[in-house]
């Protein structure tokens, strides 16, 4: 029998049918179109699947776990999935935009879709058109459900905080000047929590509660009290493995030392740092230069950072624990089964 991420996988180029079907096969449609509508199919292809896939499953673990005796219905496991891959959707649009920004080289092991030559920045338009198939996907499955708008308006809430957090990175990441007083701790959180935790921890779960009829305020309220901070400590990772990880592993190669990012590291080191060292970070970090990032990352290991970030992540679990153990609300399953997911994850 196939795994929930094989049957997960199997159903996309379903949903890709979908999608592009109405436009490719309507005779009054110019038949020039149906270059950019090939062209989507690829868009989709090359950037939706190749990742983990932890934020669409997680639409299903959980509308399993709400389900009667953790059984939903044919229906509604096929509209999990859909939900799902809504939520992969939304990745992508981010990531394809991201990469642009941060003028990065490779995601999930192969070449950015933008650093493709016959590409450049036509992936701007990928990424709103992308975004787009979100809400196509939305009406066709759910328009006649009573959770309908409520999925739509947490959709267009959800986008829009992330990309709030997006405009707060880059602004804090400058590319003619660096400021090391503005790398602090609190800034650090709002950048995080906008930017990651809301799409890739609220949202999924919010989406399956409020699918299968468990989205009271109340409720949602111990999702987003145990889940943003979940997904702060997913990117206190991430920012970890962009220094300190394996590209050949983690399927890119971090820039953020070179991309003068607000990153938990260098939020860190700035709270050990003797005056000299501080001003290698100062002559160093934010340059586009090997040598530079080779002092910065030496630096970080000087401070001991490797096991500043152990102590955090396994402090982090505990109090994440806690939190779940003392909720009441919803299943626990919803939360442990993420959290066993990024803990001492390595890519």
């Amino acid at each position: 029998m196939a795994s929930v991420k094989e049957q997960f996988l199997s159903v996309f180029p379903e949903l890709i049918d979908e999608i592009v079907a109405p436009d490719r096969d309507e005779p009054s449609v110019a038949k020039h179109i149906l270059e950019a509508i090939k062209h989507l199919e690829k868009v989709l292809e090359y950037n939706v699947k190749g990742g983990k896939l932890n934020r669409g499953l997680a639409v299903l673990a959980t509308v399993q776990c709400l389900a009667p005796n953790k059984a939903p219905t044919a229906k509604q496991q096929r509209q999990a999935m859909v939900l799902g891959w809504c939520v992969e959707l939304l990745q992508a649009c981010f990531l394809v935009a991201d990469d642009i920004m941060d003028h990065s080289e490779t995601r999930r092991g192969q070449p950015c879709w933008y650093k493709k030559e016959e590409i450049g920045l036509i992936a701007i338009n990928d990424a709103f058109l992308i975004k787009s198939t979100v809400y196509i996907l939305l009406k066709k499955y759910f328009s006649d459900e009573a959770c309908y708008t409520q999925l739509v308006e947490l959709f267009l809430k959800v986008t829009y905080q992330t990309e709030l957090g997006q405009c707060l990175d880059l602004l804090s990441a400058p590319t003619d000047r660096i400021d090391l007083d503005k790398f602090t701790l609190q800034k650090y959180q709002s950048i995080v929590i906008y930017k990651t935790a809301f799409y890739s921890f609220y949202l999924p779960v919010a989406l399956a509660m409020h699918m299968m009829g468990f989205g009271s305020e109340a409720n949602l309220k111990v999702a987003n009290d145990i889940l943003l901070p979940m997904g702060e400590f997913f990117q206190v990772q991430d920012d970890y493995l962009d220094c300190f990880g394996d590209p050949s592993v983690t399927g890119k190669v971090g820039t953020d030392i070179e991309d003068n990012k607000c990153s938990w590291l260098v939020v860190q080191a700035l709270a050990k740092v003797t005056p000299e060292q501080r001003q290698i970070l100062q002559e160093n970090y934010a340059r586009q230069d090997s040598a530079c990032v080779s002092k910065v990352k030496s630096l970080f290991t000087d401070l001991n950072l490797k096991q500043t970030f152990l102590d955090f992540e396994d402090e982090t679990f505990i109090k994440l624990k806690e939190l779940i153990n003392q909720q009441h609300a919803l299943p626990d399953e919803i939360f442990t089964s993420f959290l066993e997911k990024i803990f001492k994850r390595n890519k």
